[in-house]
C-alpha cells in the first residue's frame, strides 16, 4: 500500500453507475468520472510557516467529494486511487 506525504490523501474513487438515457446504454468511455470517493490513506499532514505540522481534517474511511479533475491516478494492485492534496477534496459526505 502507498503512504501519502504530508498533506497527501489516497482516496479510492466509487465506481461509475451504469447510466440509461431514454433505453440507451452509455457506454464507460463516454461516462464522467466519479467525484466521490473513500479516503484509504492519510499523510503525516501540512507544514505551517513555523515548521509545525498540523493535522489533517479528513480521515481513512472519510467519504469525500473531490473535483473532477483533481489528484494523480495511480494504480495499485489492479485497483485505480487517486492522490490528491486536501486542498482538492471540497468535503466529507457524512
Amino acid at each position: 500500500m502507498i503512504r501519502p506525504l504530508g498533506e497527501k490523501v489516497l482516496v479510492k474513487p466509487t465506481e461509475a453507475k451504469e447510466v440509461k438515457k431514454g433505453g440507451i446504454i452509455i457506454p464507460d468511455t463516454a461516462k464522467e468520472k466519479p467525484q466521490e470517493g473513500e479516503v484509504i490513506a492519510v499523510g503525516t499532514g501540512k507544514k505551517n510557516d513555523d515548521g509545525k505540522i498540523l493535522a489533517l481534517d479528513v480521515k481513512v474511511v472519510d467519504k469525500v467529494l473531490f473535483g473532477k479533475y483533481s489528484g494523480t491516478e495511480v494504480k495499485i494492485d489492479d485497483k485505480e486511487y487517486l492522490i490528491m492534496s486536501q486542498d482538492d477534496i471540497l468535503g466529507i459526505v457524512e
